[in-house]
């Protein structure tokens, strides 16, 4: 039987076990409604409690400024929409980064038909945004400045401080998407003047469809689904009791070993970089080559279609993608990669592989080996590479 070596971590991880054990019995033993008042449901409601304590802990929050959601893509629709409902008397526009997820970039999109302006910041080269830029941006009008933490893609982490302090000195409210950081780097939302962040217990080797929303007390937004008092009258729903405890669950074993993981997996990252720049020509790494999540790897291989790569890959076990996996189908080459400059051949032969700590320097050996007979082949099929190479001998 064929192994399958996972190297997808960024579109979602395994669930730990540990995570599913603690989840188990709030599906058939402690399963009461947390709203109801009877004592049987009072473990489920103090569950839910204990959750939200453990993960505010893991940046240094309190407690109720954590509100439970679905996941990342609500969690962003929740920050800009009702920022924008809450603060339009204030003004009407918002400074985000052309390498945003696409659940910022579409909501920008809605907010500008409801009549707000958006300015779309440039980034340079290894995906970073430029703090002149953004100083610049500002506006009078500007209510909200949302930056993510770590692009999902390219791995590039954003100089969060500084944005946050930008942010703080013009009284403009900063939220980050930090759905592909947290539980990977060390995050402060006091230290670095965040107001909103989103994450999601997937990327972290929790369940699917359970996210958070860090609201700032004190920022004044509102409810984002209505219909009952959940998470204290701002997003109404019955509780996802066992989502929310394999989350707690994941977000402490995910702080307790961050370190630990940063490490290995960083040594592992610079390993396969170094394989790959070194054996297969005509390759660059996208993103920043130091400043970037400690998992994360993104090639762009020359004379190579990215689709045709994936398919080879999967062939011989192993899992990546050529960017998110939000818009995998998509025949458009990487927004992302296109904003750092790539041309639009370039961007179509990019993959990402994103490791974990179960990935091991065999598996690297093998991911690389596999890649230069992949690469090799795909190029030998195309007349541009042929031609390119007769040039090269001139």
């Amino acid at each position: 039987m064929k192994k399958t070596i996972y190297l997808d971590n960024a579109a979602t991880t395994k669930t730990r076990p540990e995570v599913v054990e603690a989840m188990l019995p709030y599906f058939t033993e402690i399963y009461g409604n947390p709203s109801s008042v009877y004592d049987f449901s009072a473990p489920a409601k103090e569950a839910v409690a204990k959750a939200r304590e453990t993960i505010a802990a893991t940046i240094g929050a309190p407690a109720k400024d954590i509100y439970f959601t679905a996941g990342g893509s609500e969690s962003d629709n929740w920050a800009l929409k009702a920022t924008a409902e809450a603060y339009r008397s204030k003004g009407n526009h918002i400074i985000t980064s052309k390498i945003e997820h696409h659940a910022i970039l579409h909501t920008c999109e809605y907010l500008e038909k409801q009549g707000f302006e958006v300015t779309y910041l440039d980034v340079d080269e290894f995906g970073t945004v430029k703090l002149d830029e953004l100083k610049k941006a500002i506006r009078p009008t500007t209510i909200l400045i949302s930056i993510m933490f770590a692009n999902n893609e390219i791995g590039t982490i954003q100089p969060i401080k500084e944005i946050g302090a930008i942010a703080k000195e013009h009284g403009i409210l900063f939220h980050t998407d930090a759905v592909q950081a947290y539980g990977h780097v060390p995050i402060n939302v006091n230290e670095l003047n965040i107001d909103m962040m989103s994450a999601s217990g997937h990327k972290i080797n929790g369940p699917k469809g359970i996210g958070f929303l860090y609201i700032r007390t004190g920022v004044k937004i509102r409810s984002f689904v209505h219909g009952g008092a959940q998470e204290r009258k701002r997003r109404a729903g019955t509780e996802n009791v066992p989502g929310i405890v394999g989350f707690g669950k994941a977000a402490e074993i995910a702080a307790a070993t961050m370190d630990q993981r940063a490490a290995y997996e960083s040594e592992l990252r610079d390993y396969l970089i170094d394989r790959v720049m070194n054996e297969i020509p005509y390759t660059r790494v996208n993103g920043h080559r130091t400043n970037r999540l400690p998992n994360n790897v993104n090639f762009a291989f020359q004379f190579v279609e990215g689709e045709s790569l994936l398919i080879m890959l999967d062939g011989k076990g192993i899992c990546g993608s050529s960017g998110s996996a939000c818009t995998s189908g998509s025949l458009d080459p990487s927004h992302v990669l296109l904003a750092i400059g790539l041309p639009h051949e370039i961007a179509h032969g990019s993959l990402r592989l994103t490791l974990s700590e179960e990935t091991t320097r065999e598996d690297i050996d093998f991911v690389v080996e596999s890649l230069k007979e992949i690469v090799g082949r795909l190029r030998s099929m195309t007349p541009l590479y042929e031609d390119f190479m007769k040039k090269q001998a001139k």
